[in-house]
């Protein structure tokens, strides 16, 4: 038997913090040790964080990361174990996305990333360049002080693994994995059993499992192990890392970690028997085959043993089920461990919500009393830096710390429920019962006066006052109205932030929590520089249809029973009068619901259509139940408000990434917002191809392309969606 036991990590790292990110590693190192593990693998860029964008261009950047790496190798932390570190490296006149591969005081080799993530939240190619020299290893020379601290001038640099004496490891970098033709592919031929993946990969909803099965599918038909590390927690940005530290042997889960965790620093530790590997790949027979032919590999010497014989000691880690969060879970857990890492780095005193009663901001709200649960919970199973940072944040003293999530939430938690005239009495309600469930300090504040003040300067000014709708007004006049109680609720909401700390005799100010779902943000249904604008949003990126599922979860996993009630009332914004045969509602004002806005928003982004694809598609999803024409006049109804309120995503507040249908501004959806709202050129082929359909409905008696349309939609049990341009139904939505 060869046993080698191996510690992968998630670590909780903060870009440009070179001192959280150096303690997290050598804790991560020191428990690996401790574990008896002689391989310990570290997520990528880990010692300078992610998420360092163009500060990745600054040399500073790279100097201080060799720094760091400098004191991880001039002390005890790599004898007897091989570590990998992520960090920038220039090698010449280019910077490279790097793996250091290290050993009893030593670098045993450099290898730089070949696959770049340039699409999506991902911009690698902005900051580096990919490695593309496959055929050898080159000399590299180290910076003076380095090599100086080392005694060792160069080191191999490229693609490559390493030969120990009892074992081959290579190491495959995020990205590479997802590729065509991956480099764990051709390393497995080359005699490759341990595999080192270390990655950024950020939390979206319902994305585990296609990560999870490409470590299975990496090692199910080809053997082998694969190490995967990634990092967790907020980094400074809009991503939340997911963890989920894993090990795999020939396609079988061993261990796992966890997805989402306010640990900064947590390790799993595998125990593997290398001969399985052996074993899987000599009985098959077509693995042989192609390895007896393989491209080869340059690979470095390294003349050190890691594993260990026979010893019933060593205890082998056995296949696991893997675990998985419901959605409901991950948008409670996610974004609760997001908001916690915002509020404990950003110095703020807590949050404050302008919470309505209504589906959003309740989500938010429910988010916040998660978090306060889950901070409670890590104190309680004795997480010391939680508790610090718990101390810190809710001025606890004499020994004091938080043991109740409710009375931790009154510390740091404020919500304000901003009432007019046009507010009801049920949402007024819903507000201070849900505040009380959660233990928020809960404020009911009237603005008509303040809506009466600037009614009456506008009136002085111009001579005239604007009338609701329902009252007579015009369209002008309605929106203007509405868009004044949206922008005073802001304005209110940063006050009561900046001052009620210093009312209550607190230190420093609260983060104003923002509600806008992404549906919303689709559309376009939010008022420019109302509660929509605030310093981070946690549901930004999530759907109006996962928030009322949410809800329901809440109501009872949370504990905050009042979320029922609000997930079941009509979603409204409560801006215009309500009267005995009228009363707004948000589906209605727009034009469109909320199903249809998650379907709209998918075809768009992750489907990649325009307006002539869109409909295309939505005639095969819903020609049993509309006319063509019916589906043409919804697809320009939509292209019509996303494409006025485009310009709203410009200034749309930064927020938890977790759709994949995100129209967020910054990177992610990238598109200009100054548009043709009316579309001619596009308009006028959908009313083209609206006229043919119909023209073979009215000739061949709705036998023809319309029937194979309706027929498409009935007969799959699911939408068939045609790829732009394709004409083909057969690609799942």
């Amino acid at each position: 038997m060869r046993l080698l036991k191996t510690a992968t990590c998630n670590l909780n790292q903060w870009a440009m913090d070179f001192d959280c990110n150096l303690k997290n590693i050598k804790e991560s190192i020191a428990e690996a040790k401790e574990a008896g593990a002689v391989i310990r693998l570290g997520p990528e860029l880990e010692i300078t964080g992610y998420g360092c964008e163009d500060h990745f261009l600054e040399l500073d950047t790279v100097n201080h990361a060799w720094e760091c790496l400098k004191e991880l190798l001039v002390g005890d932390w790599t004898d007897g174990i091989l570590c990998s570190f992520g960090m920038p490296v220039i090698k010449g006149s280019e910077r490279y996305n790097c793996q250091i591969l290290c050993m009893n005081r030593k670098i045993i080799m450099i290898r730089p990333k070949m696959w770049l993530a340039n699409d999506g939240n991902y911009r690698e190619l902005r900051w580096f360049t990919a490695w593309k020299q496959r055929d050898q290893l080159v000399n590299f020379q180290l910076p003076k002080e380095i090599s100086e601290a080392l005694s060792q001038d160069s080191v191999p640099f490229g693609y490559g693994y390493i030969q120990f004496l009892d074992t081959a490891v290579a190491a495959e970098i995020c990205e590479e994995l997802f590729t065509p033709t991956p480099p764990h592919a051709e390393l497995a031929l080359n005699g490759v059993e341990v595999f080192m993946n270390a990655s950024g990969s950020h939390h979206q909803l319902r994305k585990l499992d296609i990560r999870l099965r490409a470590f299975i599918g990496a090692t199910h038909t080809r053997g082998g192990v694969y190490m995967y590390s990634n990092h967790q927690g907020c980094d400074g940005g809009r991503l939340y890392y997911d963890g989920c530290a894993s090990v795999v042997v020939n396609g079988d889960l061993v261990a796992q970690g966890s997805q989402f965790s306010l640990k900064d620093v947590e390790v799993v530790i595998a125990q593997i028997d290398l001969e399985a590997v052996a074993s899987l790949r000599g009985s098959i027979s077509s693995f042989q085959e192609q390895a007896s032919c393989k491209t080869r590999v340059p690979f470095v010497e390294a003349r050190y043993n890691l594993c260990q014989s026979f010893n019933l000691k060593m205890c082998l880690s056995s296949p696991l089920k893997i675990k998985y969060h419901s959605p409901e879970e991950e948008i409670a857990f996610g974004p609760g461990c997001w908001l916690w890492d915002y509020l404990r780095r950003s110095g703020a005193s807590g949050f404050l919500l302008p919470l309505s009663g209504g589906a959003d901001s309740s989500s938010v709200a429910a988010i916040v009393g998660c978090m306060c649960q889950l901070v409670v919970k890590e104190i309680a199973n004795g997480d010391e830096q939680v508790k610090a940072d718990a101390i810190r944040i809710g001025q606890y003293k004499d020994g004091q710390y938080p043991t109740d999530s409710r009375e931790f939430a009154k510390r740091i938690f404020y919500t304000v429920f901003m009432g007019s005239e046009n507010s009801s009495e049920a949402t007024k309600s819903r507000a201070k019962v849900l505040a009380d469930e959660i233990g928020a300090w809960h404020l009911d504040v009237s603005i008509d006066g303040v809506i009466s003040a600037l009614l009456s300067l506008f009136q002085t000014v111009t001579g005239k006052r604007p009338l609701y709708k329902v009252d007579g007004g015009s369209n002008s006049e309605n929106l203007g109205l509405q868009n004044i109680q949206a922008r005073i609720r802001m304005v209110l909401a940063f006050m009561f932030a900046s001052l009620l700390p210093w009312v209550h005799n607190k230190p420093g100010f609260y983060l104003v929590l923002g509600s806008s779902n992404v549906d919303e943000a689709l559309r376009g249904y939010l008022t420019k520089y109302d509660c929509s604008s605030a310093d981070i949003n946690p549901i930004g990126s999530i759907s109006k249809q996962d928030l009322r599922t949410f809800l329901r979860w809440a109501a009872t996993h949370l504990g905050y029973a009042s979320l029922a009630e609000i997930e079941a009332a009509p979603p409204t914004a409560e801006l215009e009068p309500i009267r005995s045969d009228y009363s707004q509602l948000d589906e209605v004002d727009m034009g469109m619901t909320y199903e249809e806005l998650s379907v709209y928003g998918r075809l768009r982004k992750i489907f990649r259509c325009g307006p002539i694809s869109m409909f295309k598609n939505l005639c095969y999803r819903w020609g049993a139940k509309l006319t063509p024409q019916e589906v043409a006049d919804k697809v320009k109804h939509f292209f019509k408000y996303y494409s006025i309120n485009r310009h709203k995503m410009t200034v749309l507040t930064p927020s938890y990434h977790a759709e994949s249908y995100s129209p967020e501004d910054n990177r992610f959806d990238l598109r200009q917002f100054l548009y043709n709202a009316r579309w001619p050129y596009q308009f006028r082929k959908i009313d083209d191809l609206v006229r043919e359909l119909d023209g073979d409905r009215v000739h061949l008696g709705e036998s023809s392309e319309l029937d194979k349309l309706r027929d498409a939609s009935q007969g799959g049990g699911g939408m068939g969606v045609v790829a732009a341009g394709s004409g083909n139904p057969n690609v799942g939505l």
